[in-house]
């Protein structure tokens, strides 16, 4: 089988491309699979070395050839014809377009609108709510598959990868996020969040488990411009030993672990301190419990979906207009995790508003603390996704039994 896949942030290609690919490779091992990485504003730029690094036998696609090959030009290594284009992440224009230069027909994951509903081949769902949303996007019933989530399958390959020497054994891991605005805010605000814990509890472990496609000079950067003053954020320094990373205070008295494998080192973990975002499905799906935090200090910084996430690029009244439309996005949802969404309950602990360092230390600490919140949560969320383990599989079959 030949197949086109589009995809475009670090979740989409770690939490749903990955888990597919493997099992279609699988499945048929002289598969010819063509990543295209689509332009977005989510994308950290380090998604098509991952994707490389992770399927050599693949041909991956950087944003600027896509753009190069929708506009009709030639690029090198692409395929005359397809037999499906499966969109997997970006603006679903993207698939449309790659499906009028390849041919071959056409499936999607998750997403679809009612311009785009007659040519699907197959929608593939999530889970119930999904397929009624698919339905609603004026999908044919006969062409919608529930598989499950794919970001559970894609969790639990990350979680199989060897542990780091300094992943915190019953401590707590933080995982700040790979986005531009996450990697310059959040990883200063986390450190200034690790310090005021360690004044109270020195005892405990911390560790910092940043995503593989975050670049190292950006965590350097990062930690010397010590984020926005409205996050109450403390300026920090990167340092190595030998091939080891470190974010460590101004006066050395804090050093923070920075390890690449956080899944695997999140198993470690009594707590993971996070944001919302798919990483808090992968969390889940291990079981792990979680503080989530939405740091709404300076809402223009945050990238959010659609056209609005431009509006700071407008002079003057721009960045007032874009952290208005920011407020009102984060006031429209009563959680903004999706285990949360999906359990119409509390599972993860969440923090949303002006947020200081001293606050979210002090509920991390709280829950740290309650053993019994610990293991109901734990539970809770592990139980939210079991049925959904095995999604990649189940689309495998699926696109080769399309293919014929």
């Amino acid at each position: 089988m030949r197949i086109a896949l589009t995809a475009n942030g670090p979740g989409e290609v770690a939490g749903w491309v990955r888990p597919l690919l493997r099992r279609l490779y699988a499945r048929d091992p002289h598969l010819d699979a063509h990543v295209f990485l689509v332009p977005d504003d989510y994308a950290t730029g380090s998604e098509a070395a991952m994707a490389r690094a992770l399927f050599p036998n693949a041909r991956v696609y950087e944003p600027a050839e896509y753009v190069r090959f929708a506009l009709g030009r030639s690029v090198a290594g692409e395929p005359p014809v397809v037999d499906i284009v499966q969109y997997m992440g970006g603006d679903l224009m993207h698939a449309a377009r790659l499906r009028k230069r390849l041919g071959g027909v056409s499936t999607t994951y998750k997403f679809s609108k009612p311009r785009y509903a007659a040519t699907l081949a197959r929608a593939f769902a999530v889970d119930d709510a999904n397929v009624e949303q698919l339905k609603g996007w004026n999908v044919p019933d006969d062409r919608i598959a529930k598989i499950g989530n794919l970001a559970i399958d894609g969790a639990l390959l990350e979680a199989e990868q060897p542990l780091e020497e300094a992943a915190p054994l019953d401590g707590i891991l933080i995982m700040p996020g790979s986005r531009k605005y996450e990697v310059e805010e959040l990883i200063p605000f986390f450190l200034t969040v690790a310090r005021r814990i360690k004044r109270e509890r020195p005892e405990i472990p911390i560790a910092f488990g940043i995503s593989p496609f975050t670049d190292i000079e950006a965590v350097r950067a990062a930690l010397a411009r010590g984020g926005d003053p409205r996050t109450w954020s403390e300026k920090g320094r990167l340092v190595h030993e030998g091939d080891d990373a470190f974010a460590e205070s101004l006066d050395g008295t804090l050093r923070v672990p920075i390890l690449r494998n956080a899944l695997a080192a999140a198993k470690r973990a009594r707590l993971v301190l996070t944001i919302p975002g798919t990483k808090t499905i992968e969390l889940a799906a291990l079981g792990l419990p979680v503080v989530s935090i939405t740091p709404l200090n300076a809402p223009e910084l945050i990238t959010i979906n659609g056209p609005l996430t431009y509006l700071d690029r407008l002079p003057l009244i721009g960045p007032k207009l874009k952290g208005a439309a920011v407020l009102l996005a984060a006031t429209r949802f009563k959680y903004h995790t999706q285990p949360n969404i999906d359990a119409d309950e509390m599972v993860i602990a969440e923090l949303h508003g002006t947020l200081t360092p001293g606050r979210v230390a002090r509920v991390a600490l709280q829950r740290y603390d309650d053993a019994a919140w610990l293991a109901s949560s734990g539970a809770r969320l592990r139980d939210l996704y079991t049925a959904h383990v095995g999604a990649a599989d189940r689309m495998a079959e699926s696109l080769l039994e399309l293919a014929g």
